[in-house]
């Protein structure tokens, strides 16, 4: 017996079916029904692409899906549930399976198999939306890459593009003409204008070494380097390979290749080389002969340079040869590059006239999330990271990093007693507060795996030898406190023993005693004398003696003998959990310093962004808990801190912890007692911006404003909830008192551009995301009652600072597109004072764009709540209010020659026949 279907409304066949039986319905695999009844294993419906047909079909052949059902009964309709992207792509790509069989008909190769490759395309992305196990950024992402396939498919075929409204296609009972022309013109200009990417990465493939005379093992480092400034700018990558001049490890492809990433725009330069160290290990001299010495050195071969310019090209350096120099005199060996990059040619020669370093180079634009999908085979074999030194252009939160990097530069030492000079080898260990040697945290660069110690490589018969050789140690925060590098000495013969005397030590402790890490910079180190059978096995015996040059008052100044042999090195630290600087750890530690706070706040201007980024979290407790602690003491100076620190987010190299500070108001904040400050402070300056004469750091607070507000509400909430909502009539009372204050510097007129203006200009900019903080506390008529009076109190001259009438008019825009416009209560009590400024622009013809914005925004409100009783009066008040100027308006704008009068003539059109149409209804 058939019975009306209750939840098996909408399926997709599975399986073709003929209909050969009676009553049958002929359905096609992928075709889409509607079910109206069942029985027994049957459905009875019809297929969506031919309605009028209807007939029998068997339940196997339909894989069910979620619908929702609109006048359910015998003229019912059924809606698919699912995503609608992914509904959009279902029928889209069904239309171009009929036509991309005619275009292979048609002869039209190319776009045939094109289309073909994005119908793959999106047919894969189909099904990681449809598994649904991905995260929100990546579905974002998945759905863009999906519209624009859908887009440019439609285009090529002649199709109808489709507006769409984050990813989904517009309904047209729900929008509004110039808000349909607004999505496709901004569709049009993104396509007019790509976005260049920000981020770029320079991938790196070490095929082989080509040379006659090799057998020896090499080391080859690649490195960027910024020749402008003298300095490398990435870490290094470090490939060894056999003595064929191959891979050492063919099989593991992360050995020998890598990606530099996050290199910027401007690294993208003819004066950035990528530079590339080859080292010999083997004997002292490469011709010498193989009984003079068994052991074997670290020996400079070679060196090569290639400007990044060269690869701008885009297409990729499948197989470079690089030419590969050797420097006419060993002690240049550290400065080669440069010699090569300046074609300094009398300093260098080649290696050899059939010496060739090959490599595949390939520059990848794009965030490093989205080159790994794209690239997906070449991280799925393995590649090495290689990271710019210190922290990228734009800092994640999140990032952990504790690198250290110490470049061995140069040393001085004496003869001691030779004839000739040494051939001196540094050997370099890290050492805990326990004296035992930390294993694995020396790194030669990506794609060799750390080492507990390193040895440089040899210059021959060399007292001055410069070494420039730059590593880095992640050492982990815990072993840090305590530990300290040591340096070993050693002459090597070239005897056939080839003995390794220890002839001296330097060492550099990583902490200062007051819990700071190690500055910055070069420094010198005293080399002190040691025997040649020393076993380092007593850290504390060495420990006491000074260690820098110009810092002998040691502990014990008679251990230094001689100070006349010298080490240096260079530090550099990268670390989100250590810092370098005193002030920053003065703040922190405000509490062992009490009579440092006064100084430490005035300092924190002049400390680096970085730094107060690394340490967000602990910055904001240490300022809310000094305020807490000493409010009447230190509160103006917590509160421009405080500023500071918000402000200092705005920066494009900061913005990304934007949310790690709306995490820490929500989860971490505890300053129950703050708003108190925060109001009184805020109104504090407020109060005194007319009468200022300068007006740079008050404008600096009213741009901190929506954070500042932030902070308010959260402490407000938190002392609610602690004290059961005591003091409530207070808290409103200095609201609004700060409002008046608002509304009473708001209400100044001036006359040009002046710094009351700008300040004016400064609040108007930022007061409309206060909108909802204010609701997180207040009702909704009291809000919106606050907002129409301030904005209420803008002076109404026209005839004062264009560029402020521009900001007024923005804020206005801000305020309809805001949730406190969108609710019908508020919105009423806010048209009058919105209505009073757009009458006042269009008397004045001003602004007229942004008029016309304004009122599609208030018309597709107004169209969404058409039925609504508030809604009818809300055209009341608009049509007695603007119908005579929006038609004056109009024929101002047809009556203008230049054809950029067309779009906005469009948009004042479309509002007024809204207008006219729902008050003719109305009267009707």
């Amino acid at each position: 017996m058939w019975r009306p279907t209750e939840h098996e409304k909408y399926g997709v066949v599975v399986a073709s079916f003929r209909g050969t039986n009676p009553h049958g319905l002929t359905l096609e695999i992928g075709d889409t029904v509607q079910i109206l009844e069942k029985c027994e294993g049957w459905y009875r419906g019809f297929a969506l692409k031919n309605p009028n047909v209807k007939g029998i079909f068997p339940s196997s052949y339909i894989h069910l899906k979620n619908a929702s059902v609109k006048n359910k009964g015998q003229f019912e309709m059924v809606f698919p549930t699912e995503d609608s992207v992914i509904t959009e792509m279902t029928s889209t790509l069904r239309d171009w399976g009929t036509m991309w069989k005619q275009l292979y008909v048609k002869n039209e190769g190319d776009l045939f198999h094109r289309l073909g490759h994005i119908m793959n395309e999106i047919l894969d992305l189909r099904r990681q939306v449809l598994v649904g196990h991905l995260t929100h950024d990546r579905m974002k992402d998945v759905k863009r890459h999906i519209t624009a396939r859908l887009d440019w498919g439609n285009e090529q075929l002649g199709l109808d593009l489709v507006p769409r409204k984050e990813f989904a296609m517009v309904d047209p009972e729900e929008i509004s003409v110039t808000e349909l022309y607004r999505l496709m013109e901004h569709r049009h200009r993104k396509k007019d204008t790509p976005v260049p990417a920000s981020s770029h990465h320079l991938f790196v493939q070490m095929k082989s070494l080509m040379c006659s005379n090799l057998g020896e093992e090499l080391e080859v480092i690649f490195s960027l380097y910024d020749s402008k400034e003298n300095r490398p700018i990435s870490e290094r990558f470090f490939v060894r390979l056999n003595r064929n001049g191959l891979p050492k490890s063919p099989e593991k492809t992360e050995r020998y290749s890598s990606v530099f990433v996050d290199l910027s725009s401007s690294d993208l330069r003819k004066d950035i080389f990528i530079t590339v160290h080859i080292i010999r290990i083997g004997r002292m001299g490469a011709g010498e002969k193989k009984n003079s010495c068994n052991v074997q050195y670290r020996r400079p071969f070679g060196c090569a340079a290639l400007s990044i310019a060269d690869l701008l090209t885009g297409e990729s350096k499948d197989d470079l040869i690089l030419k590969v120099y050797m420097c006419n005199t060993e002690s240049d060996w550290y400065q080669i590059h440069e010699n090569i990059i300046k074609k300094m040619n009398a300093r260098y020669n080649l290696t050899g006239s059939n010496t060739g370093l090959a490599v595949s180079l390939q520059l990848l634009h794009g965030d490093i999330e989205q080159i790994r999908r794209d690239y997906s085979s070449v991280f799925t074999r393995g590649v090495s990271i290689t990271r710019k030194l210190g922290f990228s252009d734009v800092i994640m939160p999140g990032e952990m990093r504790n690198d250290l990097y110490i470049t061995i530069e140069k040393g001085e030492f004496e003869k001691g007693g030779k004839s000739v000079a040494r051939n001196v080898q540094v050997t370099m260990v890290i050492v805990n507060n326990e004296g035992q040697v930390l294993k694995d945290y020396i790194s030669f660069g990506s794609g060799e795996p750390a080492a507990h110690e390193y040895h440089s490589f040899v210059l021959y018969h060399n007292n001055s030898p410069r070494w420039a050789e730059l590593l880095k140690l992640p050492i982990p925060v815990d072993k840090f406190r305590g530990a300290h590098i040591r340096f070993e000495f050693r002459h090597c013969s070239t005897k056939e023993k080839g003995e390794k005397k220890l002839f001296g030590f330097s060492f550099i402790p990583l902490m200062q005693e007051d819990g700071r890490t190690f500055p910055d910079g070069t420094h010198e180190l005293i080399v002190h004398k040691c025997e040649e059978n020393t076993v380092f096995q007593d850290s504390c015996r060495y420990l006491k003696l000074p260690f820098l040059k110009g810092n002998l008052q040691g502990n014990n100044n008679q251990a230094v003998k001689n100070t006349k042999e010298s080490f240096w090195i260079t530090s550099f630290l990268c670390s989100t959990k250590l810092t370098q600087n005193g002030d920053m750890l003065d703040l922190l530690k405000w509490r062992m310093h009490p009579d440092k706070i006064s100084g430490s706040l005035s300092k924190l201007k002049e400390i680096d962004g970085s730094e107060i980024v690394k340490f967000l979290q602990d910055t904001l407790d240490t300022l809310f808990g000094i305020l807490n602690e000493s409010s009447q003491k230190y509160s103006s100076k917590v509160f421009d801190s405080l500023v500071h620190i918000i402000n200092l987010l705005q920066d494009s190299k900061f913005q990304h912890f934007k949310p790690v500070m709306d995490t820490y108001i929500e989860g971490h904040f505890s300053g129950a007692l703050a708003y108190r400050d925060l109001i009184k402070v805020l109104k504090w300056y407020v109060d005194r911006i007319i009468e200022a004469e300068r007006q740079e750091h008050i404008q600096e607070v009213l741009k901190a404003q929506e954070y500042i507000f932030k902070y308010i509400v959260q402490s407000r909430k938190l002392f609610s909830f602690a004290t059961g909502g005591q003091n409530e009539e207070e808290f409103r009372c200095s609201i609004q008192e700060l409002m008046m204050s608002i509304r009473f510097f708001l209400s100044k007129e001036s006359k040009g551009t002046s710094a009351l203006s700008q300040s004016q200009a400064v609040f108007l900019n930022s007061f409309p995301a206060v909108y909802s903080e204010l609701l997180k506390l207040f009702d909704v008529r009291e809000v919106a009652n606050l907002v129409h009076d301030t904005l209420g109190s803008l002076p109404t001259i026209l005839h004062a600072d264009d560029s402020l009438q521009e900001i007024k008019l923005q804020c206005i825009a801000k305020t309809v597109e805001s949730d406190l416009y969108s609710n019908p209560e508020s919105r009423f009590i806010l048209l009058p004072v919105v209505l009073h400024h757009l009458h006042m622009h269009l008397q004045e013809q001003r602004d007229l764009v942004m008029c016309a914005r304004i009122l599609s925004n208030m018309f597709c409100l107004g169209k969404k709540n058409s039925s609504e009783k508030s809604a009818m009066k809300e055209i009341d008040v608009i049509v007695k209010s603007l119908l005579d100027i929006l038609l004056r308006t109009i024929l101002e704008i047809t009556s203008r020659p230049q054809p950029s009068g067309s779009a906005m003539r469009l948009q004042f059109q479309d509002v007024t026949v809204s207008i006219l149409s729902r008050h003719v209804d109305r009267l009707l």
